[in-house]
């Protein structure tokens, strides 16, 4: 594996093609924020010949990383797509942020892919969001390959690396996670840092001498030899205890030498089975260089071990209405089933569909049947269209290149799909599909927004309904009880990037506003009041006079109202007037102009006056009788209570169980689970999560998730109440 003599890198300049899902191989980059992912990309790019020496496209422009955000951010935002050719494969590589925020892209970037590269740093480890990608992958048993970078750093240690990864990645199977090279240092440089000028390779007994800046191949020297006969042999030894010929381990240990074509082919259905994890290593190429090291031999890793599309499991489909479809299988003839992956805009293009033929052949000026459904709770309606699909393309860098069709297999990007959504199905019109939907986390972080001015204004519906069709983990909410406009994200740095684009993609500026919770109104004990509404000022007069009740109920009763009006004091035609005064009133709140819930309304007495009572005068009067009421009574603010489910691992259990104790929560049980996380269950007010989806990556180093869910409303101590009160009559909110 990797030690094959002679590389046919593909044409510069064009879009690779591809005519069978054999000769196609999709790859995501997984890795934290600087662990060198898109640093790889060109470095792959440049190898394969697809960029020239400087790194640039052959057409102009930045290969990796070129948008206008990532570049003032200095760091991947979004996934990207970078099209390569390597001994007559076309790879697709799927570079995907680090940064947690962006984790829908990450998912992404997963679901397009067939097999996944771990990218990690000497200088910096792995780090706990990358280990909880590592056992989604296993989960799924997605075809992994570990690659270690900054290898020229301080204190950077290959072995150390490697036998960190085995730890972390391997579990009870560490020798499923063995380097196939060991790195061979060059002359130390003027900082005392010795640079990685080459590789051995461990079952070839090859060296491959990258200091010239492009790959030469000789014979080790006697030194070289002895420093890798262990990690040798127990490279061999994993990969014989993974192969499919029982035989193999018996002949082994009975003294026979192991043919290392032999070994090589065990060794790819291994990594093609998504059972053993080679490690590399890489560092790009100097300046002037034409490759980077070790890109020959993760290149030949990619087209060798990892799978074709026809050797993983299309997802399910079932037809727009639920009902089941026999399983699809990776066949250009089949029928068509295609997803979007991504979705982003174009100035001058209008919007881009990223998407992974699963099934069938894909084709400019095709119409198509375009499905949206199961994602209403994110604010995206169902949806059932059909849409012509205009242009197809390869991406590369800002460029885009003409393709003429996308088979089963491949991925392209399509114009003018003006419907269609991330995660939405490409199916025939006439055979319309839908395809089971991928993970995608639950924006927790609520952001309230406003328009900056009026010309905002008019433009926001549009242009947030737009960031929103692009991206499945972004969620739009009109709070009918707080009257704002809440944007939830997954964190800070994903709420900077959405409202970043909405000025300069879709010319919006909105300001944020502190965010309120739904509070409540209720009464803490009985009272009684009276409602008059009387005026005599020439003409037709106004008079209702009514006297009530209020008693507080259980919570969730809403509002009761309860007729005892004896001897037609309040006429009967009145009586619902009085009602929907009411409501009216308790709709605007009594105190702090909240919503007034769980009361009992008992309309006892009343005067009317034959020529000025109404409809409007009774309501009125139901309104001021409830105000008077509440004038008497002790009112309590009722706050919103979450159920709060937390997954964090073990040593962190406690930090997160004394944060929520200091929120106002209660900490309801813990529950161990596998893979060292506990599971923390509790009830927290809502008013204190507000901003937990930051607080609790901080405080677990990026591996605690969380869900929540509204679980009641209740009292809230009299302290915050009392402040929330005194803040309504300064008119702070």
């Amino acid at each position: 594996m990797g030690d094959k003599a002679n590389a046919h890198p593909g044409a510069a300049g064009r879009a690779a093609a591809a005519d069978h899902p054999a000769s196609i191989r999709n790859v995501v980059l997984v890795g934290h924020s600087g662990a060198g992912k898109t640093t790889l990309v060109e470095s792959l790019a440049l190898t394969s010949g697809a960029v020239n020496r400087a790194g640039r496209v052959e057409d102009g422009g930045s290969l990796s990383d070129y948008d206008e955000i990532e570049h003032r951010q200095q760091r991947s935002v979004q996934l990207s797509l970078v099209p390569l050719e390597w001994n007559d494969i076309k790879i697709n590589i799927l570079d995907t942020p680090g940064y947690a925020d962006f984790v829908g892209e990450l998912r992404a970037g997963l679901r397009a892919a067939d097999a996944a590269l771990f990218i990690v740093s000497a200088a910096d480890g792995v780090d706990g969001a990358t280990r909880l990608v590592w056992q989604e992958c296993a989960a799924v048993g997605m075809p992994r390959a570990i690659v270690v970078t900054h290898l020229d750093a301080a204190r950077a240690d290959f072995g150390e690396m490697v036998a960190t990864c085995q730890r972390v990645f391997g579990g009870d199977d560490q020798d499923a996670v063995i380097p196939l090279y060991l790195p061979l240092h060059g002359a130390p440089a003027a900082d005392g840092n010795a640079p990685v000028a080459g590789l051995i390779g461990l079952l070839s007994q090859r060296l491959f001498d990258y200091s010239p800046g492009q790959r030469t191949e000789r014979d080790p020297g006697p030194e070289h030899l002895p420093l890798i006969e262990e990690a040798r042999n127990r490279l061999i030894e994993g990969i014989i205890a993974e192969s499919e010929d029982e035989t193999l381990m018996e002949r082994y240990l009975g003294g026979e030498e192991c043919d290392v074509k032999t070994l090589i082919q065990d060794l790819e259905k291994a990594v093609a089975r998504g059972v053993f994890h080679p490690v590399l290593a890489a560092a790009p190429a100097p300046e002037g260089g034409k490759q980077g090291l070790g890109t020959v031999e993760l290149l030949e890793l990619i087209t060798g071990g990892f799978p074709t599309p026809e050797e993983r499991d299309v997802p399910p489909v079932t037809t727009p209405q639920g009902k089941p479809r026999p399983q699809l299988t990776c066949d250009p003839a089949g029928p068509l089933a295609a997803e979007v992956v991504k979705t982003s805009s174009d100035p001058y293009v209008g919007r881009i569909s990223l998407v992974r033929v699963f099934s069938g052949t894909l084709r400019p000026d095709d119409t198509v049947h375009v499905s949206g459904h199961g994602l209403e709770s994110r604010g995206h309606e169902d949806h059932d269209v059909d849409e012509r699909v205009g242009a197809l393309s390869a991406p590369f860098g800002k460029q885009q290149r003409a393709l003429d069709l996308a088979i089963a297999g491949d991925l392209a990007c399509v114009a003018k799909l003006s419907r269609a959504e991330t995660g939405d199905t490409l199916s025939a019109k006439d055979d319309p599909l839908l395809m089971e939907p991928w993970v995608m986390p639950d924006p927790l972080l609520p952001v309230a927004i406003q328009a900056h001015s009026k010309a905002d204004e008019d433009k926001l519906s549009q242009g947030l309904s737009r960031l929103v069709a692009e991206d499945p983990t972004m969620r739009l909410e009109q709070n009918q009880d707080t009257h704002q406009l809440v944007l939830w994200c997954l964190g800070e740095a994903h709420m900077d990037v959405a409202l970043e684009r909405l000025r300069t993609r879709y010319g919006v500026q909105v300001d944020a506003v502190p965010h309120k919770v739904s509070l409540r109104e209720t009464f803490a004990s009985p009272a009684s009041g009276r409602g008059r509404h009387v005026k005599q000022s020439g003409g037709h007069g106004q008079f209702a006079i009514c006297e009530i009740t209020v008693e507080p109920l259980p919570g969730g009763s809403g509002i009761e109202f309860v007729d005892k009006v004896v001897g037609g004091a309040v006429p009967r035609q009145f009586i619902p007037s009085v009602e929907k005064g009411v409501r009216s009133q308790a709709v605007k709140g009594v105190a702090a102009g909240y919503p007034l819930v769980d009361v009992r309304v008992t309309l006892h007495d009343g005067k009317a006056h034959s020529v000025d009572s109404s409809d409007a005068a009774f309501q009125t009067a139901g309104a001021l009788a409830l105000r008077e009421c509440a004038s008497q009574a002790k009112i309590h603010l009722l706050e919103p209570v979450a159920e709060l489910e937390v997954m964090v691992a073990d040593e962190y259990v406690g930090a997160v169980m004394s944060d929520l104790s200091g929120r106002r929560g209660r900490v309801l049980g813990t529950e161990q689970v596998s893979g060292g996380s506990t599971l923390v269950r509790a009830q927290i007010p809502e008013i204190e999560i507000s901003r937990y989806a930051v607080d609790l990556r901080s405080m677990s180093h990026g591996t605690g998730r969380f869900s929540r869910a509204y679980a009641r409303h209740e009292p809230m101590p009299q302290q915050h109440a009392t402040r929330i009160l005194e803040e309504e009559r300064n008119g702070d909110r």
